[in-house]
């Protein structure tokens, strides 16, 4: 048997034959020169109508997506048409270069610029060579790069996927995701735990297991087997008789002892929030706003906006939704509020700060939010992401009070939010945690980076600490406001139990996520949730904090968690 390390991303154990992903659209020839007989005109012509199909394909399959995949399709599709993208190309066309030609080495100057730039930012350079093959092949009248047709079920294996390739993923043919690259917060990782596929990534060398080879993958230790032997088959046996155990949800978050956790489902829409309902999510910990306002030049109108946000509410009459402003900047980029040329997007004028050069977008998004609000049955919440301070805390609130909100709150993703809790939480009703971010923010490790993917861990002790001091803020003065988590942290069933025991009130996920998690909370009581908490606070690195944690909880084993 050859072992593959790699980071587990999505649990599950399974056995199946790989299927790679096929080769990417190979490079035009460098120097490649138009046609003889064709204008740069023609070609650009060309060049604009091929970037207008991708566009269109993209938006359609977005149509027939939802969550997570629908809003990678869109913003994907948004950049089949970047501007800088285009106009770069059109420009050495003009200069005699091919279309193809002349795209591809538009595609480079980009992707290169967005890497340089890094945080998430460099996400968006995965995006721009997607796309670049896309428009290629369109020219070249070939089928675009895509996830490899099969009558029976594969183990699908990469160096890594693009973002709209994932998002179409069909979970009823792929058993698995493996890839040699990618990051613990990659599309791939969130993708598959959205859809319940087992996923290693950052699993070096991967990429050249031949195709047809039988291996066994187990998404939660992070490791992948070629040709397994006896052991492992009765293990990935084990979860299959096991894994129906973790498909329903009673609708209740607790400990053994009856410590009520409620467990919240993570949103980008009204289809999202009807299908956590059914899941038996106990509300939204999570309503990603913004995934309103992907594709449009303009700002929706207040009456729009509420339309949106009250198909979220009315899915959850009479239990609490939590809704994030606008998360917009970096990776999610809005014509009509964002500076697309920030040096440094990821620490730039994103989520609340846009209020700042763009003042009268988040009041009327406030005011949506009322108007949706007095509409629907629905327990509403407001946070506003990206809160650095009490000055901005007590603002925002301000901002709530006058719109009619009754329980603003903020995200604590910036250290310094965790750090001065205390000072913040005066000022407004509740607290989230973005696990994501502020792993990120907290290690300086771009999350997207598979070579960082130790570092960007929430199992980091450091990360730990400061889930800690925001809830002990949150406790100062007699105050006792909820802390919840809304982070990808919130949908590990082990760090579940050590979130618990640092006195988070509430977990929020991927509506999939929400039995595994249940069920092993139910396998500990609240003393036992903290003592597991102090175990992995004492710990002298995220490797250690997660094994210590994972020996003293054997139902993870027993349910291939």
């Amino acid at each position: 048997m050859q072992n593959f390390p790699g980071v587990g991303v999505s649990p599950g154990r399974v056995i199946g034959t790989v299927r790679q992903m096929p080769k990417p659209i190979s490079e035009p020839a460098a120097g490649e020169q138009l046609a003889a007989g064709t204008t740069a005109e023609e070609a650009t012509a060309a060049l604009k109508a091929a970037s207008q199909a991708v566009h269109d394909e993209l938006k359609a399959r977005a149509a027939h997506a939802t969550g997570d995949g629908k809003a990678v399709l869109e913003a994907t599709a948004l950049m089949a048409k970047d501007t800088m993208l285009i106009k770069g190309a059109a420009k050495l066309v003009a200069r005699g270069a091919s279309a193809e030609r002349a795209i591809w080495e538009s595609g480079s100057s980009v992707s290169e610029m967005l890497h340089n730039l890094g945080g998430y930012m460099a996400e968006r350079a995965t995006d721009v060579l997607d796309v670049r093959a896309r428009i290629v092949a369109e020219l070249r009248g070939v089928p675009a790069p895509g996830i490899p047709a099969s009558a029976t079920p594969f183990i699908l294996v990469a160096d890594d996927l693009a973002p709209a390739d994932t998002a179409t993923l069909d979970p009823n043919k792929v058993l698995a995701l493996v890839t040699a690259g990618g990051g613990p917060q990659s599309h791939t990782a969130i993708i598959a735990r959205s859809l319940g596929l087992p996923a290693v990534v950052a699993a070096v060398g991967v990429d050249d297991i031949a195709d047809g080879t039988e291996v066994f993958v187990d998404g939660a230790a992070g490791t992948v087997t070629a040709e397994p032997d006896d052991s492992l088959r009765a293990a990935a046996e084990a979860w299959a008789a096991t894994a129906s155990l973790l498909s329903e949800f009673t609708g209740t978050g607790t400990t053994a002892d009856g410590h009520e956790v409620p467990l919240l489902a993570n949103v980008g829409g009204g289809k999202d929030a009807e299908a956590a309902a059914k899941l038996g999510a106990q509300g939204v910990g999570l309503f990603r706003t913004e995934f309103c306002f992907l594709e449009r030049d303009t700002e929706p109108s207040v009456e729009e906006q509420a339309a949106a946000y009250k198909s979220v509410f009315d899915a959850f009459p009479g239990k609490k939704v939590v809704l994030r402003t606008l998360d917009a900047g970096a990776d999610k980029p809005l014509p009509f509020l964002t500076d697309s040329t920030e040096p440094n997007p990821a620490l730039g004028v994103r989520g609340y700060r846009t209020d700042f050069t763009t003042p009268g977008v988040l009041d009327r998004q406030l005011e949506a939010i009322a108007l949706a609000a007095n509409q629907s049955e629905a327990d509403v919440w407001v946070m506003a992401p990206m809160i650095s301070t009490a000055e901005e805390a007590a603002r925002f609130a301000s901002m709530c009070a006058d719109a009619g909100i009754k329980t603003p709150g903020v995200m604590v993703e910036v250290p310094s939010a965790a750090l001065t809790a205390e000072s913040i939480l005066r000022e407004v009703g509740f607290a989230s945690l973005g696990t994501n971010d502020l792993t990120q923010y907290a290690m300086a490790a771009d999350r997207q980076l598979g070579p960082l993917a130790n570092l960007n861990t929430p199992w980091q002790p450091a990360v730990l600490r400061l889930v800690g001091l925001t809830v002990e803020g949150s406790r100062a003065e007699g105050h006792n406001k909820p802390v919840g988590v809304c982070g990808e942290a919130a949908a590990d069933p082990a760090l579940a139990v050590v979130l618990t025991g640092l006195g988070v009130t509430t977990l929020s996920m991927t509506a999939r996520s929400l039995a595994a998690v249940a069920a092993v909370l139910k396998t500990v009581t609240l003393s036992e949730a903290q003592e597991l908490a102090k175990l992995a606070l004492s710990a002298p690195s995220a490797t250690e904090a997660r094994a210590w944690v994972r020996e003293k909880l054997p139902v993870l084993d027993e349910l291939g968690l």
